[in-house]
């Protein structure tokens, strides 16, 4: 009977995890997206550093520019990794609830919440540099 119940437990905790992996994989999916985009404004960075130009002044606000566009990639990416890192831990809360015997729907309740605003935080700093670097292309 025990063996009975603790299977069902687990395989509850299991079904309520699904839904957060499925974030997880999606979260995962917009880090490389960001990672790539980091990763092409550091190489024009460095291809701006090392070449010389006669416009100077134009090369300065574009590397001004692409240092704008790193840190709101930077901070885009930070934000998008925290809100893993709570997904992570609900994951596991839900888990840990039933061997602990405790309700862990508050805990849970708070961190997927902080989960959600974190990556809303990093998608508006991702869309912020996104609008930095369409802005160099009207220009």
């Amino acid at each position: 009977m025990q063996i009975a119940q603790n299977l069902t437990t687990v395989a509850s905790a299991i079904e309520l995890s699904v839904a957060p992996v499925f974030l997880l994989t999606g979260i995962g999916a917009l880090l490389a997206v960001m990672a790539t985009r980091l990763a092409r404004v550091v190489d024009r960075f460095r291809v701006l550093k090392e070449t010389p130009s006669e416009r100077h002044l134009q090369r300065e606000a574009e590397m001004h520019m692409l240092l704008r566009r790193s840190r709101w990639v930077h901070w885009a990416i930070s934000l998008c990794v925290i809100a893993a890192l709570f997904i992570c831990i609900v994951i596991a809360t839900l888990f840990m609830g039933s061997e602990i015997r405790f309700n862990p729907s508050r805990i849970v309740a708070l961190l997927f919440i902080s989960a959600m605003l974190m990556l809303i935080s990093g998608l508006l700093c991702f869309l912020r540099e996104i609008f930095l670097s369409t802005g160099l292309i009207e220009k």
